[in-house]
């Protein structure tokens, strides 16, 4: 399909989309070419918690395309850093890496794992997920997914992804062997429709992969942020995972997403991860600012989506 002022056709077409074409954002509003207004609630699935185009992001970033765009992964940049010790600051993790998306960030957490069986657990490498999960469209996370309609696509996958039941921590005690390393979870399935873990669940399963020394890996990619009304949705639970993933909301927008891990888990050596874009001072600024805006703003309204707990100040040992 081509019209004279937009050529479709040299798009890959990878999902079926009505030909209107989007040409401005504010708040929760889109207006096409036509200048037709749209009331949005889809906000890019699930990433603008600000709203479209927030002028405090937009100036920010402006500012900063003038200053510095990237430096390169192999230099450290004044607001990845503060970013990194913000994210640190309000949670129980320690190390925080950067990425692009929550596909990448989740790809991360599986490297990880796999890195820490491989010198803590005797070359563990499985990770038990579950059915109806979503974990993104790389190969290992598209495998690591319980998605029906991913079971024929790609074949072979790649292998160590036993699938556990959500809400049923018996199915997750049959799947556990010498070659088990952690567990991934979303805390809320949302492409499977919405199905959330229970708090009792997640307990349970913290207290299982203890027993067993297995890592604890959430994917926060849809429920962090603020989007449950903490900040992240661990916190409801009252429990500390050994690695979580963010994405989405993290960014507002920007591409942008980070793999969290606490000291204990954190065990990369050099050049085991990286990436060209990964922390790019343009995208942590970004986050910083909407930080920022969601404090603000809470204030002023005591927002209950956007409340953050403060009780990790200070860590507790583990």
């Amino acid at each position: 399909m081509t019209m004279a002022t937009h050529p479709f056709d040299a798009l890959m077409n990878i999902t079926a989309r009505p030909p209107t074409v989007f040409v401005r954002g504010e708040g929760s509003y889109l207006w096409d070419d036509t200048g037709k207004r749209y009331l949005d609630f889809i906000q890019g699935w699930a990433v603008n918690c600000l709203g479209h185009s927030p002028p405090e992001v937009a100036e920010a970033l402006a500012e900063q395309a003038k200053l510095l765009l990237t430096p390169s992964p192999a230099f450290y940049n004044g607001p990845s850093l503060k970013l990194a010790k913000a994210l640190t600051d309000h949670s129980c993790f320690d190390q925080v890496f950067f990425t692009n998306s929550g596909a990448e960030a989740n790809e991360g957490a599986i490297k990880l794992a796999r890195k820490y069986g491989a010198l803590h657990k005797n070359g563990a490498y499985e990770i038990i997920t579950f059915e109806g999960a979503f974990h993104g469209r790389t190969l290992a996370t598209m495998s690591a997914s319980g998605k029906k309609a991913f079971e024929p696509l790609f074949e072979p996958k790649v292998s160590g992804f036993p699938k556990g039941k959500l809400n049923d921590l018996a199915s997750v005690k049959r799947l556990i062997n010498d070659n088990t390393v952690g567990v991934m979870l979303e805390p809320i399935q949302g492409e499977a429709g919405v199905w959330p873990a229970t708090d009792q669940f997640l307990r349970e399963l913290r207290t299982l992969t203890k027993a067993h020394g297995l890592l604890l890996i959430f994917d926060e990619i849809q429920t962090g942020m603020g989007r449950t009304g903490k900040l992240f949705h661990y916190e409801h639970a009252g429990i500390e995972p050994d690695i979580m993933t963010l994405g989405k909301g993290i960014g507002g927008g920007v591409p942008l997403a980070a793999l969290l891990a606490t000291d204990a888990a954190s065990c990369f050596e050099h050049g085991d991860q990286g990436g060209t874009f990964n922390g790019n001072p343009l995208r942590s600024l970004r986050k910083r600012v909407k930080m920022a805006c969601c404090s603000t703003r809470r204030s002023r309204t005591r927002c209950g989506s956007c409340r953050r707990s403060t009780s990790h100040g200070k860590k507790s040992p583990r």
